[in-house]
């Protein structure tokens, strides 16, 4: 594969802190528009490895390329035009308890200097595509398990990323929820857009294999590997 053609691709990387080695000799490559799930146990380094894709942590050892850029010779600002083409939905998702939900989704057109009013048909749209239209005024503390997460994907995918990353998006629904939450994460991927999940729910790994094409990496004893077709 050429090295234009991977939007992240992680080179022979090793993560270690605290005097341990958590990640030892990562390689990957996620290509434009595939579908990759991450397992792995718990502590396994699931969280670390997506951190290391979108520049939250930078390899002990190796080399990181998100979109042919190596991530260690950029500077402040230069990250942060890189991480708008990259959403993020994190395992733990926070909003800020004081603002509607609206304005919680559109905060990253407001940190990136555009005005939300202008993209209010946008931000509209999006939220009814995610099933909260009738909670743009709630607040976060108000919200569901399933509203939150929803919540979170649309935040994520406002600036209308390349790829998507998704830490445990379903761990704290149900499987209803879950399958929804699925759902928009392969209508995305059927829009182009690439996305990595890391999830150790094997049934949603089966319920997703139905519905895309979907590549299955596990972490074990800090290695990464292609996980079989038993999944």
């Amino acid at each position: 594969m050429d090295r234009g053609t991977a939007v992240i691709e992680l080179e022979n990387v090793g993560y270690s802190y605290g005097g341990g080695e958590l990640l030892s000799d990562v390689s990957i490559e996620l290509v434009p528009g595939s579908f990759h799930f991450l397992t792995g146990p718990s502590g396994s380094g699931k969280t670390t490895l997506l951190k290391l894709c979108y520049g939250a942590l930078l390899p002990t050892s190796g080399q990181v390329r998100v979109f042919g850029e190596d991530m260690r010779g950029l500077d402040r600002d230069q990250m942060a035009m890189l991480r708008r083409r990259i959403g993020v939905v994190h395992q733990d998702c926070r909003f800020l308890d004081h603002l509607p939900l609206a304005d919680n989704i559109a905060l990253p057109l407001t940190v990136s200097g555009r005005e939300a009013e202008q993209e209010g048909g946008d931000l509209k749209e999006l939220m009814e595509w995610v099933g909260l239209s009738s909670r743009a005024s709630a607040l976060p503390p108000e919200l569901s398990g399933g509203e939150r997460q929803r919540a979170a994907l649309a935040r994520a995918v406002i600036m209308s990323p390349d790829v998507i990353l998704a830490d445990e998006p379903t761990g704290n629904v149900d499987w209803e929820m879950s399958q929804r939450l699925l759902k928009l994460l392969v209508e995305l991927n059927k829009m182009g857009k690439t996305v990595l999940i890391a999830s150790h729910d094997l049934a949603l790994i089966r319920a997703a294999k139905s519905q895309v094409s979907v590549r299955v990496l596990r972490i074990t004893n800090r290695k990464l590997q292609l996980a079989g077709a038993d999944l």
